[in-house]
């Protein structure tokens, strides 16, 4: 994290990423539209002053992360749904970042407390100079003694200013990556624990998130359109299809838009991650101030 972000700052908007998750988690019930559940959510945000660090992920079941609704998405949360629930909250460029999962049909608890444990475990071992390493093994040990296993190509990350995925990558096993952490860095972790066979995740063909790059020509006056409001509002953080939603004249013209700027690479894809085999993913996530002797939680 860059030296002109202080601790207040940082305590400031992971603060209110937690109150927001929460406040999302509590949205999260069988029947409820997806959709109203982010449009809330993103809401909450916006009405206390605050930005999204990205759009609010609401990943079921099978499904890792970066299931976002799409326009008009008609999708409800089923009596059984196992729910992640990942969000953050954005201010001056600061990012918050942080995640849960929600067991509707309570059939799923010890992988839901397998991930939570597995972050707890990780969180007490961090400290200046731990290695990355150190902390995936914390992490696979705690999945394996409840009976299930990491996703190995899904890992925690550095925070920075206006960089929701900087620096280290924190892996969620041993990787022996022998980097070690550095006081005063930000981080992410976050264990996703599966009872899937195959412990890997694989892109789907879903894709409601995408990230700015660099401007550039376009031939289509809906892309031309798009990539001027991207750059104006979504410059630096990653935005969802449906927050530009009214720029063109029809969801089929935003799509054609944004297929062009993909394209032409002005845009990057964040696709819905799902998991490689038939199982369940359960996630949890925390923000990290890496202390000398210890850490801070900051979306506690």
């Amino acid at each position: 994290m860059e030296d002109t972000v202080d601790e207040k700052a940082l305590t400031d908007v992971g603060a209110m990423s937690i109150k927001a998750l929460k406040f999302a988690k509590d949205l999260v019930k069988p029947g409820a539209r997806l959709l109203d559940v982010a449009e809330k959510a993103e809401g909450f945000l916006k009405e206390n002053g605050y930005g999204c660090a990205f759009p609010i992920n609401l990943s079921v079941n099978r499904e890792a992360a970066h299931y976002t609704p799409k326009l008009g998405d008609d999708k409800v949360f089923g009596d059984n749904d196992l729910v992640k629930v990942d969000f953050g909250a954005a201010k001056s460029g600061v990012l918050g970042d942080c995640a849960l999962t929600v067991d509707l049909g309570g059939s799923n608890v010890n992988l839901v407390a397998a991930a939570e444990r597995a972050l707890a475990d990780a969180i007490s071992v961090v400290k200046a100079g731990v290695s990355v390493s150190a902390i995936g093994r914390q992490i696979n040990s705690a999945a394996e003694q409840a009976g299930f296993q990491p996703i190995m190509n899904l890992g925690g990350h550095g925070v920075g200013v206006h960089d929701l995925h900087s620096g280290v990558f924190i892996p969620n096993f041993d990787n022996k990556d022998d980097t070690v952490l550095e006081e005063g860095e930000v981080i992410a972790i976050e264990p996703f624990i599966t009872n899937a066979k195959k412990n890997t995740v694989v892109e789907s063909d879903i894709c409601e998130i995408y990230q700015f790059s660099h401007a550039g020509a376009v031939r289509a006056r809906n892309a031309r359109d798009l990539m001027v409001k991207i750059i104006a509002n979504y410059e630096s953080e990653p935005f969802a299809v449906r927050w530009l939603g009214g720029t063109v004249n029809s969801d089929f013209g935003l799509y054609a838009g944004i297929r062009e700027l993909l394209m032409n690479d002005i845009i990057i894809s964040h696709p819905m991650l799902i998991c490689a085999s038939e199982g369940l993913v359960a996630q949890a996530e925390a923000e990290i101030l890496v202390e000398k002797d210890g850490c801070k939680v900051l979306t506690e």
